[in-house]
């Protein structure tokens, strides 16, 4: 009896010792988990701030920062200014973990081509070629320079800028004409008239036309009424 009231009681001793032992590392593992959360922070937004307003944001929340080396070229992000970081805004982070950043190099800056007295689509094959943006393209119309021809350009040449403005001269408005109604006329006639004039004149092949005299116009290309400029051609048909 005494043997077995000491079994039992040394069973005990050793259930009530596994239950608080267990319930200590439950307790320790929840207190290690609050502990490590309390620790976490929220990274902040850094894209765009300096590295001393970067740093300064950082410490107050007992995070580091790490600068990569190499900058990039961006055209939205200011020189010397963050343009990148990881872990990205509002990732949370334990504290005293570095956050890398990229800072922006700027706009990428080229050396801009010399454009004036080269036509539209030169112009543009030379500034795609030197990664020249277009910036705004300004027409006009005049006899003094030639068509189709840059101009002026801003900023001049071998400047340092990512964009131009052109000033193109679209060549003199060429004056256009109204296309008589000739049917009807004698087709030599009206061809003299109207390649003295400078219009480019051709009379096309002619067949019979019953009661209508030889030689009269009896088709035209273009028809009456329409507008024609000296360089456009003129169709005549004439009877047999």
């Amino acid at each position: 009896m005494p043997f077995t009231f000491r079994v039992w009681s040394v069973g005990r001793i050793l259930v009530l010792m596994c239950a608080l032992g267990g319930t200590f590392l439950l307790f320790f593992g929840v207190a290690l988990r609050v502990a490590l959360r309390a620790r976490e922070v929220q990274v902040p937004v850094l894209v765009g701030k300096t590295v001393n307003d970067a740093s300064q944001s950082l410490g107050a929340l007992g995070l580091t920062l790490k600068i990569e080396p190499v900058r990039r070229a961006d055209p939205k992000v200011p020189l010397n200014r963050i343009m990148q970081q990881d872990p990205a805004a509002g990732v949370a982070a334990r504290a005293q973990r570095s956050i890398r950043v990229w800072i922006s190099a700027g706009p990428r800056t080229t050396t801009v081509p010399a454009l004036v007295g080269q036509t539209e689509r030169t112009a543009r094959m030379r500034m795609e070629q030197d990664g020249v943006a277009l910036d705004s393209l300004t027409e006009f119309r005049s006899p003094d320079y030639p068509a189709d021809a840059v101009v002026s350009q801003d900023p001049p040449p071998a400047a340092k800028a990512p964009r131009v403005a052109l000033l193109l001269n679209r060549g003199e408005e060429s004056t256009t004409y109204v296309m008589p109604d000739v049917i009807g006329t004698d087709g030599t006639l009206v061809a003299e008239a109207l390649r003295a004039r400078g219009f480019r004149v051709t009379i096309v092949g002619s067949q019979p036309y019953p009661g209508v005299p030889p030689g009269t116009i009896v088709r035209q290309q273009p028809q009456g009424g329409f507008q024609v400029a000296a360089s456009d051609p003129i169709s005549l048909e004439v009877s047999r």
